[in-house]
């Protein structure tokens, strides 16, 4: 009897440790998961842990691209740690107090981080439009180092940066490879490709972790897709659904908004009548001016019209224009009305990390009653 009750309480407590140990696991599992879905807008990146190690996998560096691997490491614990051969594409340690940018859309993350000052270089300063990175410009902080896809690796390798966040449209940068060779890590950034609002926004994510401010990047991004939510429910309030027209000619070309595009789902979600919304395409279509013409002659709002920011320069880059109602309601927005001081607009810089502003400015033009605090920010009428 003795030995059935030892047996009966050997098998409950193999049956308690079983059950226990499937439960770690089970919540090893679950934690796994939700560390690798806890990017939850953007496409091309992850951001996962393992124990001092922090692991960026980007996915979608350029379409087509292949996956690029990256393990941050503290710098006071890189010394002290071996890595398999080929396992990652850049060993890198944090936080980083150097680094050269090489896109203007890298330069808000590190602004909104806290982490401008760590900006040494940059390709084609004069793109740079945002008054705190002209400063450092103009004081010489910050260093020209030519075009992005013929960088001065003189410069470059001079400055010692402990990191190219690079931008690339494929993997035939010269420049990028004999950096590697130098033994300065480059990793590609992949904003660029994201085809939704709060997918580009999310990339603050990706560059959090080499500064150590994982959370504040958290934070950020946070707020933003709130607000961003916020002003797509007022969206919702409005009574109509006015049609939209965007892009303009280029030569004989007119390149209109793909309807799965970045201003596809901006005009979606503030609530409009995007007249290519049922198209397929994530970037832009060509058509010709008389299809254009014939579809959307009648909308109510044109966006975007190209380069040209008066009804003037509209009028005499093609007389046809003129035929839009839009045009003849003076229904004309454009992004390209603000620049810095040095010609670079500030639509391109900025707006991809402030999405809930650009679908503000957005809502208070299409439905001015549900918005009528807002003052535009990025999207301006032309004058």
């Amino acid at each position: 009897m003795a030995k059935k009750q030892r047996s009966i309480l050997f098998l409950s407590f193999f049956l308690v440790v079983s059950m226990g140990c499937k439960q770690v696991e089970k919540k090893q599992l679950v934690q796994n998961q939700e560390q690798a879905s806890s990017i939850a807008h953007a496409t091309g990146f992850t951001v996962q842990h393992e124990g001092d190690i922090t692991i960026i996998e980007v996915s979608n560096a350029w379409p087509g691209s292949d996956s690029f691997k990256y393990a941050l490491v503290p710098k006071e614990r890189l010394a002290t740690m071996s890595f398999p051969r080929d396992a990652y594409d850049a060993i890198i340690g944090t936080p980083i107090e150097k680094v050269v940018l090489t896109s203007t859309t890298h330069i808000q993350p590190l602004l909104q981080l806290g982490e401008l000052n760590t900006v040494v270089g940059f390709p084609n300063t004069d793109y740079i439009s945002s008054p705190e990175a002209r400063e450092l410009v103009e004081s010489g902080q910050i260093q020209n180092l030519g075009m992005n896809d013929m960088l001065n690796t003189e410069i470059v390798l001079a400055l010692k940066p402990e990191l190219i966040v690079g931008f690339s449209i494929n993997n035939e940068n010269n420049a990028y490879e004999i950096i590697k060779k130098s033994g300065t890590p480059v990793v590609y950034n992949g904003d660029w490709v994201e085809h939704t609002p709060l997918g580009k926004a999310e990339w603050i994510r990706f560059f959090a972790p080499f500064f150590e401010k994982e959370a504040l990047g958290d934070s950020i991004f946070a707020s933003v897709a709130s607000s961003y939510q916020k002003a797509k429910e007022i969206a919702q309030k409005a009574q109509s659904k006015p049609t939209v027209l965007t892009g303009g000619l280029y030569k004989d070309v007119w390149y209109v908004a793909g309807g799965k595009s970045w201003m596809a789902k901006f005009l979606d979600d503030a609530n409009s009548d995007y007249l290519w919304a049922n198209n397929t395409e994530t970037g832009s279509i060509g058509l010709s001016l008389e299809s254009v013409l014939e579809k959307a002659q009648g909308a109510e709002f044109w966006f975007n019209p190209s380069a040209v920011t008066t009804y003037t320069e509209l009028a005499e880059a093609n007389p046809h224009h003129q035929e839009f109602d839009a045009y003849k309601n003076k229904s004309v927005y454009s992004n390209a009305i603000d620049k810095g001081e040095t010609g670079g607009l500030i639509f391109y810089e900025l707006a991809p990390h402030r999405p809930d502003l650009v679908l503000r400015d957005l809502i208070k033009i299409l439905h001015p009653e549900v918005l009528s605090e807002h003052e535009l920010q990025f999207i301006k009428p032309l004058p």
